[in-house]
């Protein structure tokens, strides 16, 4: 069986106000595997879809990279923007 790519997210991008409850600031990163303690659940639910296609040799529509994607965090007054990057071994 081959080796699952690392996934790496990234927070790039702030679009409303709000504080991250979770604490999150632009320029964190993370190691899908070994960070998910230190992620926001609901920035995980929202990114896990994303993390599946890419993990698994997809790509997600609209990306000018078929490694990377970007998602926004679901709470609406806070609304952070993440990058997700597969980064192959």
């Amino acid at each position: 069986m081959a080796k699952r790519p690392k996934i790496i997210l990234r927070m790039i991008d702030k679009k409303e106000n709000g504080v991250c409850h979770y604490g999150h600031k632009i320029g964190d990163t993370f190691d899908f595997d070994k960070d998910r303690n230190r992620m926001c659940p609901m920035m995980v639910h929202t990114a896990f879809p994303y993390i599946d296609i890419l993990r698994y040799g997809g790509s997600v529509p609209g990306g000018a990279n078929p490694d990377t994607c970007k998602f926004c965090c679901p709470d609406a007054d806070v609304i952070n923007v993440f990058e997700i990057e597969r980064v192959k071994s």
